[in-house]
């Protein structure tokens, strides 16, 4: 950055000290050694933006690993409640089988057992998606806080190199079409920053809520079905077909 600072004092210099042409306001200046300095100045500017573009990328990595993160805990969430769900649902056939071969005396004591179970596998689903539910909050939040925290350094860097650079730029040569073309540039790489920001943390907050209701409506499905079994067990007026209550 400093170059280009050197370069726009010596455009100063050679402009301040070319010969005029009378009687107008025009002067004559050195071809070569102005399109010189001004190749200084194009070689040089492109560096900084480079830096800018790494913050981005930064920020942008950072988003991408959280949402890897958050797709991995509610993946692991839903193969454990439906091992869990499938493990009672094997138990539970396989009672209701052998009631069915054996005398009144038996059924009773099956009925019991099918109760047991029942409640062990609800009491065991709902803690394996508990730990699974708070574990995922919890990285999810960690993520989504870490992300926003990066975000807005990395903005807050950037704006500040960007408005120290324009300020100086403007105090140096303010009528300059290098200047104004540097204000342009600089006006579109803010706005094209800020308009990415809140896109990826919209589609970000989306794809999480989104997770989470098909999460809640699986649990949900799980606990009922769960739940008539233990009334039908309790009540005693059928001996519950757990199979086709998960095959519908």
């Amino acid at each position: 950055m400093y170059r280009v600072f050197e370069a726009l004092d010596e455009l100063v210099a050679i402009i301040e000290e070319a010969r005029g042409i009378p009687p107008t306001r025009n002067c004559i200046v050195p071809r070569g050694e102005v399109l010189e300095l001004l190749d200084d100045v194009r070689e040089a500017l492109p560096g900084e933006l480079d830096d800018a573009q790494d913050v981005l990328d930064h920020r942008d990595k950072i988003v991408t690993d959280a949402r890897t993160g958050a797709e991995a805990t509610v993946k692991t969430a839903n193969e454990q409640a439906h091992h869990t769900v499938s493990s009672a649902r094997d138990e539970a056939d396989r009672i209701l089988a052998d009631a069915k071969a054996h005398a009144d005396r038996m059924v009773a004591e099956a009925r019991a057992h099918a109760e047991h179970l029942v409640a062990s596998a609800e009491e065991e689903a709902e803690r394996t998606v508990a730990d699974g539910q708070a574990e995922y909050d919890s990285l999810t939040s960690r993520a989504r806080a870490e992300a926003d925290r990066l975000a807005a350094a990395g903005q807050a860097s950037y704006d500040r190199s960007v408005a120290d650079g324009k300020a100086e730029q403007e105090r140096l040569v303010s009528q300059t079409e290098v200047v104004r073309a540097a204000h342009v540039e600089s006006a579109r790489l803010i706005d094209n920053a800020q308009a990415d920001s809140d896109r990826l943390r919209q589609e970000c907050d989306d794809y999480v809520d989104g997770k989470l209701a098909d999460f809640e409506e699986t649990l949900s499905n799980t606990l009922r079905i769960v739940g008539r079994g233990r009334h039908q067990v309790r009540s005693g007026t059928s001996i519950p077909d757990y199979a086709s209550e998960f095959r519908r």
